[in-house]
């Protein structure tokens, strides 16, 4: 079996709790030099790389590299990107829970987790970072930047894998929260299971024929008047599983943009339709204590005064 090979230490620290962009160089090519090879890969002038050179903003793993630096096959590359100008998510990050191995957080709607595409700095992930000096930290697990409620990262490298298994292997009992219509002729308790998937580049997921590869609870907890609650307990983690399913049996949840799609991508300072899904708890045995672990998010869903037929 072949050996992955030792990436070095970022030579750059973090910016904004962002990390450096690291390229790793082909190991063949006829670059004559860095500055060749940077700018037929990134998607930016010729100019700018030149100027990230002049600026000795590339890095390799010994420090700045100069303008003129020989193309090295295999090697590795530093450098941070330019940040997007980001509408900062005016909701906070509530600290749920903290000890020396895992932080729990409640994560308002519309801020994602990680940093992709154009969300970066204003991301769970940096913000945390960032703000409470946490260089290292990372997620044990996703969450849907529109969806609200817990989320877990992990403090210590070392432990990442051993709290994200738990997440792999299904090992976290996950309830969230939903406010959608009411249907009189829907027969609850129900467990709804279907294949699910998500092609690279599109914004929707996709319920397909086949074998099913995902499977979702779903309860009725109350109703007022058109609108009702719902329980959900995903027992698999696909992609925009849970409004998938609940779309699937005609109570799409209310303020989803995609199922069924009925609204344009709202702008990115209009935060007054928050989509109404709330992952609500998380319990599982800590893979290093062995200790049960309950959390319950004290996040409340806003949405009884929406139309109870939905986004629109």
């Amino acid at each position: 079996m072949r050996r992955r090979p030792v990436v070095p230490p970022a030579p750059l620290p973090q910016r904004h709790g962002v990390d450096p962009v690291r390229l790793r160089l082909p190991a063949e090519g006829g670059w004559a030099t860095l500055r060749d090879h940077l700018v037929e890969r990134l998607p930016v002038p010729s100019a700018v790389v030149d100027a990230m050179l002049a600026e000795r903003a590339v890095f390799g793993a010994d420090g700045p590299l100069e303008p003129d630096a020989p193309f090295t096959p295999g090697g590795y590359v530093w450098f941070h990107r330019e940040l997007p100008d980001e509408v900062r998510v005016p909701f906070p990050l509530t600290v749920v829970h903290r000890d020396d191995r895992i932080l729990v957080v409640d994560k308002p709607h519309f801020l994602a987790m990680t940093p992709r595409g154009r969300h970066v700095a204003e991301t769970a992930l940096a913000r945390l970072r960032h703000e409470l000096g946490l260089p290292q930290l990372s997620p044990a697990h996703r969450l849907d930047r529109l969806t609200a409620g817990l989320a877990m990262f992990v403090l210590r490298p070392e432990l990442r894998g051993a709290y994200q298994s738990l997440f792999q292997e299904r090992l976290v009992r996950k309830e969230y929260e939903a406010l959608a219509p009411y249907r009189a002729g829907l027969v609850l308790p129900c467990t709804v299971r279907s294949r699910i998937v998500k092609e690279r580049g599109e914004l929707a997921a996709r319920e397909v024929g086949g074998e099913p590869n995902s499977e979702s609870r779903v309860e009725l907890v109350e109703r007022r008047g058109p609108v009702a609650r719902y329980r959900l307990t995903p027992l698999t983690g696909r992609t925009h599983q849970l409004r998938l399913h609940m779309s699937s049996l005609g109570v799409p949840i209310l303020a989803d943009p995609l199922y069924p799609l009925v609204l344009p991508d709202p702008a990115p300072d209009d935060f007054s339709r928050p989509l109404q899904l709330l992952a609500r708890r998380l319990d599982f045995t800590d893979p290093v204590t062995g200790v049960a672990q309950r959390f319950r998010s004290a996040l409340d869903l806003s949405g009884w005064g929406l139309d109870g037929a939905g986004p629109g």
